[in-house]
């Protein structure tokens, strides 16, 4: 059992942030935070799910975001920590790393719970799901299906003394076609864009960085006024943004081509292929910006790509092999695509130090990202080119390549592993799109014979 260190508060509650408390503690059942990077407001969500479990003994509360280990490093080990400490330094409370879930201590012998959970694993999010909270939290919902929210959302049923259910959320605005914009701004059923029955039921309120100045280094200020325009509109205005003038991909590209349902459904597959861009970074893999970006890349028998996983982390080297390797057995791959400008030939030696029977095939970056990108986002545009399920953490990489350039905040290592693994299965095909032809692509590829691919498909089951 701990007890949160009592330190003079560093942090200060502004003007524009006691507003927002006064929006959180409002009559509205779902209440909204968007806005700006590092304006506070997940240290506000955070806080007000602790006060909530003080308030109410037996209570049980669960904090959401897409990835689990995104989740861990910033909420769990970051902001709930500097919360604990700054606002509640009297309290009593334990946190449990093995099925990570914070137990507060209450007067009386009792207690109540906060659990913390990534939609994305299916195993963990069917464990919390078995249980019933009074509060749900999502974190960075810009990244998170509606489909997964509804899901959640099903299990805010506790019956507390003194709770009313509550559903907080925060994002930094995406595109105005996402769910975040038709339910909290246009008040519309993100499902069918019918408008919700009860529009008080849904409170938003924006806060940006210039509202949290008292707590911010002017240097951070600076840099976000040096964003390009699309990001610094996103990160310092916290403003939502149409589909980008000039960009290779839009949100409704990637919905129309997205396809849904059990492999089952899917063609056959001529060629499977794990791609893998390294990090530009160096440092440890918890503290550098850049990830490792790992994608599955199909083509079917149909002639058209599929993207059937993103595994893209923060990982040591020899944990991404793993991973790698993993991929190129589950999914009976022929080769992993592996981009050589960072370390040489460092990919080939990771991958098979962990499995040396794994083909490799090297990949030098030496044209710009948005050239190597324009082919295959062609391919989007004329739906040669499917994601199998959401991968919101790659389409907002996708979405932020603009034809002047990439907008996003960090290095789009998802992206660029897409990018490998998709040219490598059309090689032709990219080089023609290039130039203003289209050739299908099934015309330039011998199919295996039907009795293999069907040998394959029943090893990727």
């Amino acid at each position: 059992m701990e007890t949160a260190e009592a330190l003079p508060p560093p942090f200060k509650i502004t003007k524009a942030q006691d507003k927002a408390r006064d929006m959180l503690n409002s009559d509205a059942v779902h209440c909204a935070l968007g806005g700006g990077a590092r304006s506070g407001k997940t240290f506000l969500l955070i806080r007000q799910v602790v006060m909530r479990a003080c308030r109410s003994p037996g209570s049980r509360h669960a904090v959401f975001r897409f990835r689990f280990n995104a989740l861990k490093q910033s909420v769990v080990l970051d902001t709930l920590p500097k919360v604990l400490r700054l606002c509640f330094p009297d309290i009593h409370y334990k946190l449990n790393k093995t099925d990570w879930y914070l137990t507060i201590y209450l007067p009386g012998g009792k207690t109540s719970e906060i659990w913390f959970g990534g939609l994305d694993d299916k195993e963990r999010t069917e464990k919390i799901l078995g249980m019933e909270f009074a509060t749900i939290y999502f974190n960075e919902c810009s990244q998170i299906p509606y489909a997964s929210v509804i899901l959640a959302l099903t299990r805010l049923a506790q019956k507390t003394e003194n709770l009313r259910l509550k559903v907080y959320y925060d994002f930094n605005p995406p595109s105005k076609m996402h769910w975040t914009y038709l339910l909290f701004v246009d008040k519309k059923n993100p499902m069918d864009k019918v408008k919700v029955l009860d529009p008080l039921k849904y409170g938003l309120y924006m806060i940006n960085p210039m509202d949290n100045l008292d707590n911010l280094d002017p240097e951070y200020i600076s840099f976000l006024k040096g964003l390009p325009e699309a990001s610094r509109k996103r990160f310092l205005l916290g403003q939502f943004a149409d589909d980008s003038e000039g960009a290779l991909w839009t949100v409704e590209l990637l919905a129309q081509n997205r396809v849904m349902g059990h492999m089952n459904s899917l063609p056959d597959f001529l060629r499977v292929n794990v791609a893998v861009d390294p990090s530009g970074c160096e440092g440890p893999e918890d503290t550098r910006s850049d990830m490792i970006g790992i994608t599955v890349n199909a083509l079917g028998t149909n002639g058209h790509g599929y993207v059937l996983e993103d595994l893209t982390g923060h990982y040591k080297p020899e944990v991404w092999g793993r991973i790698v390797c993993d991929a190129y057995t589950r999914h009976a791959a022929d080769t992993v695509v592996g981009e050589v400008n960072y370390g040489g030939d460092m990919v080939r030696a990771v991958v098979q130090a962990s499995d040396p029977n794994i083909p490799f095939k090297p990949v030098t970056a030496s044209r710009g990202k948005v050239l190597r990108a324009q082919p295959i986002a062609s391919l989007y545009e004329q739906n040669k080119i499917h994601h199998v399920g959401h991968f919101p953490d790659l389409e907002d990489e996708q979405c932020s390549m603009l034809q002047s350039g990439y907008v996003g905040m960090l290095s789009p290592n998802r992206l660029d592993s897409c990018v490998f693994g998709q040219t490598e299965l059309f090689p032709m095909m990219t080089k023609k799109v290039k130039e203003g032809l289209f050739v299908p692509p099934h015309a330039n590829l011998s199919s295996r014979s039907a009795s293999d691919r069907k040998q394959r498909q029943a090893r990727r089951m």
